[in-house]
């Protein structure tokens, strides 16, 4: 039998959006697995000042930013703005 871990969310995401180029190079569980470690405080691929960075966002309310590389190597970001309003799923090249 294999137990499934849920991560607890540490924040509300907002509307998930998504740039096309992100949908296209991209696979759905690479975007719901990068979103599940966002939201969980797993901010990726991060140097350890934005690391702290996403920690104080949590307290302070500003923007939460995390990078992760998909399955196939693609880099890509996700970003939850500071008014909690929207979490976008984006590649480097889209911002």
């Amino acid at each position: 039998m294999t137990t499934l871990t849920i991560p607890v969310a540490k924040f509300r995401l907002g509307r998930i959006l998504s740039t096309p180029h992100a949908l296209e190079s991209l696979t759905h569980e690479d975007i719901l697995r990068g979103i599940q470690r966002h939201q969980a405080g797993d901010w990726g691929d991060l140097r350890n000042e934005n690391l702290a960075a996403n920690d104080r966002a949590l307290v302070q309310g500003t923007r939460i930013f995390s990078a992760y590389h998909a399955a196939n190597g693609t880099k890509f970001w996700i970003i939850t703005e500071a008014d909690r309003s929207a979490t976008t799923v984006l590649l480097p090249e889209d911002y």
